[in-house]
């Protein structure tokens, strides 16, 4: 076996050590469930309140909360429980299984769209998605996608709506002039290391590990061109109406995981590496190893994540919602506004 080979082999290896965790966690009897114990002054065990997360970068600081036992700090006995997608989760929050959860703002939208109720109660992260290539393809731009393979996540997902409705068409292109393959972000890279597919649309970790242990480079990231909020927190409204506590509890753990991630990425990073990699170093394509926990690091770091919502980001909403409807994922519009309730950010920043 060459040395590329077993590069690329080791990084398959950490790859679907990442899909397994997510596929083995989906829904209630599967998921994979951590529970922090904790009481009131009085020594009583205090209600449980399940967070639903993905083992996606996005997510960082459902996870961080957690490892860094803020949860606990702000009074919340919480059991984290993971699923291997935003349609999984909401799905579960929907039928009462989890409380809240960090997920894509599509799948609140598409909920609401149905009559759920669940409402946006917090920001998480802006969205970052990129388009890779191998180095030596020749391919430098998006329009050099035309007639190639592209990989990237399932249709209707957040990354297919704003790959169609905004990647693809700044690029002069649509999803007829490349041909699609739709497979979860780990087979992505493992279809362009391996020339299966030209290009793969992923999110992190996926591109700052495949940075660094193959011969990638990015051409593209939607955060840098056109910044949107991908990732919420989301509850629901009866939650909001008998358990606002434990709502607002879970947010100023968060908050205070997004303010330890930017500035304690390190420190972070040695935290949730565990959720992505499972050895110290990695092998990189440039010879020699890279630690792990620099890997994540840097994923971190590539990230903005955000406790609020600005006008602007839910005018950023509105547009995805729109986008939605336009590609056929919705039946009929939705007002982004009537499905936000920004009571506890109003309240922070009035202190402030």
């Amino acid at each position: 076996m060459t040395r590329k080979a077993r590069q690329v082999k080791t990084l398959i290896a950490g790859l679907l050590l990442t899909v397994m965790l997510v596929v083995t966690a989906c829904g209630n009897d599967t998921g994979q469930v951590n529970g922090n114990q904790s009481a009131d002054g009085n020594g009583e065990a205090k209600k449980e309140f399940v967070v639903g997360y993905l083992n996606v970068m996005d997510d960082a600081q459902a996870m961080l909360a957690y490892e860094a036992k803020l949860y606990e700090k702000h009074g919340l006995n919480v059991k984290m429980q993971q699923f291997k997608s935003g349609t999984d989760l909401i799905k579960a929050m929907v039928g009462k299984q989890v409380d809240a959860g960090v997920l894509g703002f599509t799948n609140a939208v598409s909920w609401a769209s149905k009559g759920a109720g669940v409402k946006v109660v917090g920001g998480a992260q802006l969205g970052f998605h990129s388009v890779l290539v191998k180095e030596d393809s020749g391919i430098t731009s998006v329009a050099d996608l035309k007639g190639k393979k592209l990989a990237s996540q399932g249709q209707g997902s957040t990354a297919d709506i704003v790959l169609n409705g905004v990647v693809l068409k700044e690029a002069g292109l649509t999803s007829k002039d490349v041909l699609m393959v739709y497979v979860d972000p780990g087979q992505a890279i493992q279809s362009l290391a391996s020339g299966a597919v030209d290009a793969a649309f992923v999110f992190e970790p996926y591109d700052s590990i495949a940075s660094h242990t193959l011969g990638v480079k990015q051409i593209y990231e939607i955060g840098q061109v056109w910044p949107f909020p991908c990732m919420v927190v989301i509850t629901t409204d009866e939650n909001l109406k008998n358990n606002r506590e434990a709502v607002n509890q879970l947010l100023d753990a968060q908050k205070e995981a997004i303010e330890m991630l930017k500035q304690k990425p390190k420190e972070s990073a040695e935290l949730i590496m565990k959720y992505f990699v499972d050895s110290e170093t990695m092998d990189s394509h440039h010879g020699g190893t890279v630690q792990s926990v620099d890997v994540i690091e840097q994923a971190i770091e590539s990230q903005v994540f955000n406790w609020d919502i600005t006008p602007e980001q839910v005018t950023r909403m509105q547009e995805i919602a729109d986008m939605m409807k336009e590609q056929g994922v919705l039946e009929k519009e939705v007002r982004v506004e009537e499905i936000i309730d920004l009571s506890w950010q109003d309240e922070k920043k009035n202190k402030e």
